[in-house]
């Protein structure tokens, strides 16, 4: 058995009183300043498991359409559609000599160009930025990403805002009503943070994430990521490397058996990520795995944590959790919540937060909510600004 991240389990399906839901607020925050990571037990209640199969159900539909469909619904500079991510660049340290010199020639022009910085500058150079990108590039090692996404934007009245693959139009509405639980599973999570968080008022973080007042960044992503076999690399290759998420929250589904997810512990070391942690093994459903985004650990002054995580081949003997396999399709599903884009990203009210001071070697996206002349971030902005850093080489082609 792989030494396993040790990331705790929590049920917030509960519908005990005020008492029940401080104590699962506080062990739900506890979790997300130690992990970044928590697993939320799939009850049914929030989110109904046929509804989950149901989604995983119309992925391999859409996964397995002819591919001059799904180039019909490219991505585009909205976030949404079709990507090979050949354009992602997930993990500075694994890309190739030229391309990463490339890539640091878009960043430090992308620093100097950038009108609001999450923290301090050094001759006109955002230092978060940079630092978010480098932090781990200690070495330099050619990689070869294989996996295939796609992005749904918003849904009005059950019809995507979108093109979407003509083999998945009739499913359009299913799509987006899992979206909309997804959407009001996120609420409740960002509810629990605040009342655990004592933030003053407690939804604050839920009022920044209602639809009604705006668009926002949130996505519903599919997932698919070829078996080795099928594929040109071996198994030193990474499949989705290593990199945070963008937004507050992450909820990612994932199928029982399916080897691969890894995080960097706080001992610098990679872990692999179970699907079903123990205790969940009798579940109708494996637990849904939130992590925090670089966007609600920046707002909390980095005391909610970001943790980097990866998609490897593990491999027998080689850290695949007991009952996994990297043999087959690796299938997941990943709702990235997102504030309303007009959100200002002033400090929390919460005199946790306030106390909070991020180390000063830290490298997390937090340092500095108000930084000396520079205006306050809004949540399109950061948002924006972390595509145009992961997405360099798509944003270049489009200028």
């Amino acid at each position: 058995m792989a030494n396993v991240a040790k990331i705790p389990v929590i049920d917030i399906s509960g519908g005990g009183g005020e008492a029940e839901q401080l104590q699962v607020a506080k062990e739900l925050v506890e979790a997300a300043i130690e992990h970044g990571f928590v697993f939320i037990r799939n009850t049914g209640n929030d989110i109904p498991v046929e509804a989950v199969e149901g989604a995983f159900d119309i992925s391999r539909k859409l996964f397995g359409a002819p591919l001059e469909e799904k180039e019909k619904c490219k991505y585009e500079q909205n976030n949404r559609g079709w990507s090979s991510m050949q354009y992602e660049v997930l993990d500075p340290k694994n890309q190739r000599v030229s391309s990463l010199q490339n890539s640091l020639r878009g960043w430090l022009l992308l620093s100097l160009t950038q009108t609001t910085c999450p923290g301090w500058r050094l001759q006109g150079v955002c230092i978060p930025l940079i630092l978010s990108h480098l932090a781990l590039a200690t070495s330099l090692q050619p990689v070869i990403y294989r996996i295939r996404a796609f992005n749904f934007g918003e849904f009005v009245d059950g019809k995507a805002q979108q093109p979407i693959p003509d083999t998945i139009a009739q499913y359009e509405g299913q799509v987006g009503a899992f979206r909309d639980l997804c959407y009001q599973m996120c609420l409740k999570i960002n509810t629990l943070l605040g009342i655990g968080l004592q933030v003053d008022p407690p939804d604050f973080f839920t009022a920044a994430h209602l639809r009604e007042k705006g668009t926002s960044g949130t996505i519903l992503r599919f997932l698919y990521y070829p078996p080795l076999a099928d594929t040109s690399a071996d198994r030193e290759d990474v499949r989705a490397g290593a990199h945070s998420d963008y937004g507050s929250i992450t909820m990612l589904f994932r199928l029982k058996g399916q080897a691969g997810l890894e995080i960097l512990t706080r001992e610098d070391t990679w872990a692999p990520v179970p699907v079903t942690p123990p205790g969940t093994e009798g579940d109708a459903a494996p637990p849904i795995l939130v992590n925090i985004g670089d966007l609600l650990s920046y707002w909390t002054n980095g005391l909610l944590r970001s943790t980097v995580h990866r998609v490897v081949f593990p491999g027998p003997g080689k850290g695949a959790v007991e009952g996994e396999t990297d043999a087959d399709p690796r299938y997941s599903m990943a709702f990235f919540c997102h504030p309303v884009g007009t959100t200002p990203l002033t400090p929390v009210p919460s005199e946790r937060v306030r106390q909070f001071k991020a180390p000063p070697s830290s490298s997390s996206q937090a340092a500095q909510l108000d930084p000396a002349g520079e205006k306050v971030l809004t949540a399109d902005e950061h948002l924006n600004m972390r595509l145009r850093a992961s997405y360099l080489q798509f944003y270049k082609d489009k200028e």
